[in-house]
């Protein structure tokens, strides 16, 4: 499981998603293990794959794609980086498990 789990409302915000859903893997290992992880259960649970899967955890984020949700896992040192909650302070926290 991935720490810090920040669900974020963007609608009326941005055109590209509904949703953001971002978590913080503590090791690359955790970080694919999280991606194939929600890559199975959605497709068991809602039968959707993703439409895209960008980065790898290699290089710390990684991003799952399924339209009207888009899935950030990074590990913490680009999520620090990248900082996508200030970049989207806008939005509504809808759930945040930290």
């Amino acid at each position: 499981m991935g720490a810090d789990i920040l669900l974020l409302d963007l609608q009326g915000l941005t055109l590209i998603t509904d949703y953001f859903v971002i978590a913080t893997a503590e090791t690359e290992r955790q970080l694919n293990a999280m991606t194939e992880e929600i890559a199975l259960e959605v497709q068991k649970e809602m039968d959707r794959a993703p439409l895209h899967i960008e980065g790898t955890a290699q290089g710390g984020w990684v991003l799952m794609d399924y339209g009207s949700v888009i899935v950030h896992l990074f590990l913490e040192k680009q999520r620090t980086y990248y900082d996508l909650e200030s970049l989207w302070n806008k939005a509504r926290t809808v759930v945040r498990i930290a």
